[in-house]
């Protein structure tokens, strides 16, 4: 038998207690986060300053902001039919503007220089029409099963200021069959009251896995 260090029981039982604790712990707050969305759906997230994310309340979508909203109108994915609607809606930071940015490597000074862009058209920085444009994609998420992307269409038709609230609404407007749809997708700028993109999307819908 070799030699065995006290030192090392010690330290195994007293990781032992802390993993347990913390996974207790992890398992209370997800349940008590769970059990609030539950009872909120379809749901609006209050404002939340340090950007705390909660699980969501669709088994599609891992996590939420306490800062968005979002709402639809069919729950089961096998009853989606024309004329259902999801919406989303958040605040474009000039935090997301800069990891965006520094994700996607549009660096355009339009988007981060306030001396650059104040000499544009715009008289100020705007956030990227990608970024704006990726809360179709949120909102697809909050469809009923496991959304995938088969095509989009877009049209610009104005821009988006940092800090301006905004809302993605998606509405089906054809069952394609096979489970496709083809679906209206359009962005409001809520503080401006102006719609600043309009397209279309094919996605198909598959069931969640287990």
């Amino acid at each position: 038998m070799g030699y065995k260090n006290p030192g090392e029981d010690n330290l195994a039982a007293i990781t032992s207690a802390w993993s347990a604790m913390t996974q207790s712990f992890l398992q209370s707050a997800t349940a008590a986060n769970r059990a609030a969305v539950s009872t909120m759906f379809p749901v609006a997230f209050d404002q939340n300053s340090n950007g705390t994310n909660v699980p969501a309340p669709i088994d599609s979508v891992e996590y939420s902001s306490l800062d968005w909203e979002f709402d639809r109108t069919v729950d089961d994915a096998t009853q989606i039919a024309v004329g259902d609607t999801v919406t989303f809606e958040k605040t474009i930071t000039e935090s997301d503007v800069k990891r965006f940015a520094e994700v996607s490597g549009d660096t355009n000074r339009l988007h981060l220089d306030e001396e650059f862009a104040a000499d544009t058209r715009f008289g100020e920085r705007i956030v990227h029409g990608t970024l704006v444009s990726g809360l179709i994609s949120a909102a697809l998420a909050r469809l009923p099963g496991l959304t995938i992307y088969l095509s989009q269409d877009l049209e610009f038709s104005g821009p988006v200021g940092i800090g301006d609230h905004v809302s993605a609404r998606v509405e089906v407007v054809e069952d394609l069959g096979n489970n496709q749809y083809r679906l209206e997708t359009t962005i409001y700028n809520d503080d401006d009251d102006a719609m600043v993109i309009d397209g279309e999307a094919v996605v198909l819908i598959d069931e969640v896995p287990e």
